[in-house]
């Protein structure tokens, strides 16, 4: 029997009316988990596209929603006793897919083969009591009809390919005999084993240090441009984005805050997080005599978001709009030029007037 969606269509195929453009298009995404001091809204009404061949960066703090976005596109969030609770809305449509009301086998064939996912611990992702190459092995011939020795040959090839010394030895190593570094390197070869066309990257250079972060980043737009994927990177890191992005969203409180080219974010961001978040990265290509600009207060719970602009308890500009607006009305994207867009209440003239006699002169 054909599994139909909410508007009558067959599972995974789109309507007229809702026919993506984008390879990955996620609209009005919603993440919520019920718990027992509230309903834990993770992410809450998010939607952006993703075309081939490009790389977007979804920046914010921790508990922001990046990452619970990242395993939602996965089809992760249903899977053990996790599962159970959770509760998803929205569309997400890849290459014509829809994956929200896919069914768990039709999203199972997908993931490993169309999407793939580099994780921020390999050493907690991998298997400590298998081999490195048996866990490529297995992820290659789960999408693929060949003998042992096939994907063997294949794990090799890819160990090579990311740039691990001696890859014929060291398929037969366990993860924790690998460095840090290295293991990450691993990882990427079994995402990239089945050559997907989506690459999801969370945080993948957190725990290293800086020489290997820049060899992580130049490897993963090396095999983007090799396998033309369409690549989403998790950070919080404002360095790994100026990098390697070219579209920068930015996520407060489960929402979208900012979008837009990685340019224009830098050169001209919209929103007050955005300033904070570019206040508070320390810049090494010019002499700065001032201290680095922290964002004042916490995140906010997701289980009790702030009304109106979640921001504005930590916003130094929350009273500048009249009416108490910030405080009870949430702000919408809105457009500020081409592809940019921002979701706050000051008027276009007072963030031109804050970002250029205020915020840039002091970065």
């Amino acid at each position: 029997m054909t599994e139909l969606n909410k508007t009558g269509a067959a599972v995974g195929e789109p309507t007229a009316a809702h026919r993506p453009e984008a390879f990955l298009e996620v609209r009005d995404l919603k993440v919520h988990f019920p718990t027992d001091d509230g309903i834990v809204k993770s992410v809450d009404g998010l939607s952006f596209s993703l075309e081939k061949g490009k790389t977007l960066a979804i920046v914010g703090e921790s508990g922001s929603g990046k990452s619970v976005t990242s395993l939602a596109v996965m089809g992760l969030h249903r899977l053990g006793a996790r599962g159970k609770n959770v509760r998803m809305g929205g569309e997400i449509w890849l290459d014509g897919k829809e994956l929200v009301n896919a069914s768990p086998d039709e999203v199972r064939r997908l993931r490993g083969r169309e999407m793939a996912m580099i994780f921020q611990d390999p050493l907690s992702a991998m298997h400590p009591y298998y081999k490195i190459g048996d866990q490529i092995v297995e992820a290659y011939r789960v999408h693929n009809n060949v003998s042992k020795k096939v994907a063997r040959k294949r794990a090799i090839e890819m160990l090579d390919r990311v740039g691990i010394p001696e890859p014929a030895k060291r398929v037969d190593g366990y993860p924790h005999e690998f460095s840090g570094g290295m293991r990450q390197r691993a990882m990427i070869a079994m995402a990239l084993v089945n050559n997907p066309e989506l690459l999801i990257a969370d945080e993948p250079t957190t725990a290293l240090d800086v020489t290997v972060q820049a060899q992580i980043l130049d490897l993963i737009r090396d095999l983007q441009k090799e396998f033309g994927s369409a690549v989403i990177m998790i950070t919080h890191d404002l360095g790994v984005v100026a990098e390697i992005a070219d579209d920068v969203l930015v996520m407060y409180g489960g929402r979208c805050v900012e979008r837009g080219p990685a340019d224009e974010v830098f050169e001209q961001p919209q929103h007050p997080y955005t300033w904070g978040l570019l206040g508070s990265m320390p810049r090494i290509d010019r002499e700065t005599s001032e201290r680095l600009i922290p964002v004042k207060g916490s995140p906010p719970s997701l289980i009790n978001v702030p009304s109106g602009c979640a921001f504005h308890p930590r916003c130094p500009y929350a009273d500048l709009p009249k009416g108490n607006v910030t405080r009870t009305v949430r702000p919408e994207l809105q457009q500020v030029d081409g592809g940019h867009f921002s979701a706050c209440h000051l008027s276009p003239e007072d963030r031109t007037r804050i970002w250029t006699e205020e915020i840039a002169p002091k970065l």
